[in-house]
């Protein structure tokens, strides 16, 4: 595909989620993403699950567009391709621990020591220094240490998000900051270190009950599906167990809701709902209000009457029923995209943009472009043989 990366070459020591992410980002504006993996089976993310043919629903998502070589630079002679992989790439992205970098040459300083104009990207759990400098930082770990995971959930029960949060903030951080990395080159010429942990990316997302916390003195009460100080502001069971989620945010809402939709105009000046304050503080009589009118209507009537009297307002799905979201299939958004053994429908990047278009390569099997790689390296046949003799690719 084309787009404002063409040309672009990344290289990715990479793994998981968080760093595959950001290259795929990358990718997706039209970078060309080497992606180095394992000899002794690649990516473990590769089989996580197999919802997606040979490979993770994990993995085809993160992998869209790549190329994959299979490399052990531990070995001298598959260092010696890493290094000419470095020689011809824009940028290098790695998320070993910086310990684990500057042990096998492929931190920062090493990478650039010849090459300034290098951009090298390097994402860990938590940062160089400090004492969980060595600590394993999967997504769950990292929501658990940022607070996330007591902030969500209901009640006394606590929750992980049920998605990889944590890997993909700082999937998006490493991202942007490559992005602001090229720009800089292209105005200075210079290359530059990008250096960032789950940890404070994930604690960036964390700020505004962080900020609330440490105004007030009090932690957010856990409050399920329903916001911790706004109501009501969550999910209301319907008459045909279909579920509306309301987000009233403001008093004239609040009024036309009460007098369009409930059919209670005294219920907007109620003592105990005149305010968003003292609506949280008595959720439990206004949700019963909100419920015994709603207990005779179908999900689809709330949800149009909501409409009607412009209360925000939405259904609540699964993920299959985002599958079928009569939105994403209007406005054109699904394709499929070749994978290992299957062919999965994913969802176009978010973006649109009228200079360039979206159109992926596919999610590559393990090692699927080793020989034409070494080729693009200056390696023939026989030299390419030696290196898989050797077990260096």
């Amino acid at each position: 595909m084309t787009g404002p990366l063409t040309g672009v070459v990344v290289l990715s020591l990479e793994q998981a989620v968080a760093v595959p992410y950001a290259s795929r980002l990358l990718a997706d504006l039209g970078a060309r993403v080497i992606k180095v993996e394992r000899v002794d089976g690649g990516d473990f993310a590769r089989h996580y699950d197999s919802a997606c043919g040979e490979v993770s629903s994990y993995f085809a998502w993160a992998n869209v567009g790549k190329e994959s070589i299979t490399l052990d630079f531990k070995l001298p002679e598959g260092r010696e391709v890493l290094t000419k992989l470095v020689e011809r790439a824009d940028v290098v992205l790695c998320n070993l621990s910086p310990a684990a970098a500057r042990r096998l040459g492929v931190d920062a300083e090493t990478l650039r020591a010849d090459r300034p104009e290098l951009i090298v990207g390097e994402l860990s759990g938590y940062g160089d220094g400090g004492p969980y400098a060595e600590r394993k930082a999967y997504d769950a770990l990292v929501q658990s240490e940022a607070g996330l995971i007591e902030l969500t959930g209901e009640g006394e029960v606590t929750a992980r998000t049920g998605i990889s949060v944590a890997d993909i903030s700082g999937g998006v951080h490493l991202h942007s900051a490559v992005l602001a990395a090229l720009y800089h080159r292209e105005r200075t010429g210079e290359g530059t270190a990008l250096r960032l942990s789950l940890l404070e990316s994930l604690a960036e997302w964390v700020q505004q009950p962080l900020l609330y916390a440490t105004g007030t003195g009090r932690i957010p009460p856990r409050s399920g599906a329903h916001h911790a100080s706004i109501a009501p502001y969550g999910p209301f069971r319907c008459g045909d167990d279909g579920t509306v989620h309301l987000a009233v945010q403001n008093e004239p809402q609040w009024t036309r809701l009460c007098a369009r939709v409930l059919n209670r105009p005294e219920l907007a000046t109620d003592p105990r709902f005149t305010s968003v304050a003292s609506r949280v503080e008595h959720r439990e009589a206004l949700h019963a209000e909100l419920l015994s009118v709603f207990a005779g209507m179908t999900a689809e009537d709330v949800l149009a009457a909501l409409d009607a009297a412009d209360v925000p307002a939405s259904r609540t799905r699964d993920v299959l029923g985002l599958a079928e979201h009569p939105q994403l299939a209007a406005r054109e958004r699904w394709h499929e995209v070749p994978a290992p053994g299957a062919n999965p429908r994913m969802l176009r990047p978010p973006v649109d943009a009228t200079q360039w278009s979206w159109s992926p390569t596919a999610i590559p099997r393990l090692g699927q472009h080793t020989d034409a790689i070494l080729s693009w390296l200056g390696y023939d046949e026989r030299s390419a043989r030696k290196l898989r003799e050797k077990g260096a690719v």
